[in-house]
C-alpha cells in the first residue's frame, strides 16, 4: 500500500517535522505560500494576552525564510498553496490563478524541477477555478475532506485525502486503506504547537507506518499518475 502525506503553509515547525521524516525515511509533500515568506525566518510564538485574531489555539507556527527555503525542503516534494494563501471564490478568478501560478513558478525556479501539485487554501474551490488549474497544467489539487478510497477520485482537481493526521480513527483508517492501496493524510505542523505529547503521537504514527511491511512511502503526485 502506498502511504502519502502533505503539510501546508511552510511554517517553521516543519523543521521539527522534517527531523522525524528523515529519521524514518518518510516522504512528504509541502504545500507552500512563497508570498508569506520574508528573507529571514519568522519564528514561532504564542499570541499576546487579549489577542483576538486567528491562531492555532493561541500559537503561531512562524514562516520559513526564503533564504533557507531550498535547504529545508530540497529532499521533499513541494507544491503551490497560492502566493499568499488566496482562497478561490473569495478573490477574482484572475487573481486566484495568478497567485497559484506565481507560487508554482517561484518554487520551480528555487528547486529546479516541476511543481505541478496544488492544495486549495481553506479548501475553497469553484468549478471555474478547477478548470483554470487544469488548463494551466496543474496535475492535482487537494481539498479538505475524508474518503475511504483515495483512488476513487474522478477529478484530480478535487483530490480527497483519507484523513487529517490527528483523526481519532487514524489507525483504523490506515488499516482500512489497505483494501484500496492508498492511505493519504494531511495537516499543518503548527497544530502540534510545542506540545511534546502531540509531537510524540505523530512520531509514533510515522514509525508505525514505516514498520508495516505492507506500507510504502510515496508522493502525492505518484498516486495521481497511477490513476
Amino acid at each position: 500500500m502506498k502511504v502519502v502525506q502533505c503539510w501546508d503553509d511552510g511554517v517553521v515547525t516543519d523543521l521539527r517535522l522534517i527531523e522525524i521524516l528523515y529519521k524514518y525515511n518518510a516522504k512528504a509533500t509541502f504545500n507552500l505560500c512563497p508570498g508569506k515568506m520574508t528573507e529571514e525566518r519568522q519564528e514561532p510564538r504564542w499570541a499576546a494576552p487579549g489577542y483576538s485574531g486567528w491562531s492555532c489555539r493561541g500559537f503561531f507556527g512562524g514562516h520559513i525564510g526564503s533564504r533557507e527555503l531550498y535547504g529545508v525542503y530540497k529532499d521533499f516534494q513541494v507544491a503551490s498553496h497560492c502566493w499568499q494563501h488566496e482562497c478561490a471564490g473569495k478573490v477574482p478568478d484572475e487573481d486566484f490563478i495568478k497567485a497559484a501560478l506565481d507560487a508554482r513558478h517561484y518554487l520551480e525556479d528555487v528547486f529546479g524541477r516541476p511543481c505541478p501539485g496544488f492544495a486549495w487554501p481553506c479548501s475553497c474551490h469553484t468549478p471555474e477555478t478547477c478548470d483554470l488549474l487544469r488548463e494551466n497544467g496543474f496535475a492535482y489539487a487537494r481539498v479538505v475532506a475524508e474518503t475511504d478510497d483515495v483512488t476513487a477520485f474522478e477529478d484530480p482537481m478535487l483530490l480527497v485525502p483519507s484523513c487529517h493526521f490527528q483523526a481519532r480513527d487514524f489507525y483504523a483508517r490506515f488499516e482500512n486503506a489497505k483494501k484500496t492501496g492508498v492511505f493519504y493524510f494531511w495537516g499543518h505542523s503548527y497544530e502540534m504547537m510545542d506540545s511534546p505529547g502531540m509531537w510524540q503521537q505523530l512520531e509514533d504514527k510515522i514509525a508505525w507506518i514505516s514498520r508495516d511491511p505492507e506500507a510504502e512511502w510515496a508522493d502525492v503526485i505518484d498516486i495521481v499518475k497511477a490513476k
